[in-house]
């Protein structure tokens, strides 16, 4: 697979939360970093994806926002 993202992270699969219409996927990163995904229901099954399947998150984003108190 290649992709022009820069920012690709390996993980696995730790948790699906099913809704009406996307569902939440939770990926835990080594050292145990969870980073949640939203995709459509239709997704997580075109992709086939369970607990413990490996993925990669991928991030393309043009800004990122940091706040402080």
């Amino acid at each position: 697979m290649k992709i022009s993202a820069r920012n690709v992270l390996k993980g696995k699969v730790k948790r699906i939360i099913h809704g009406s219409v996307n569902s939440e996927v939770v990926v835990e990163l080594p050292g145990g970093i969870e980073i949640v995904s939203i995709i459509s229901k239709n997704s997580v099954e075109n992709l086939d994806l369970k607990e413990g399947s490996e993925v990669y998150a991928v991030i393309k984003a043009t800004s990122v926002m940091l706040a402080s108190d």
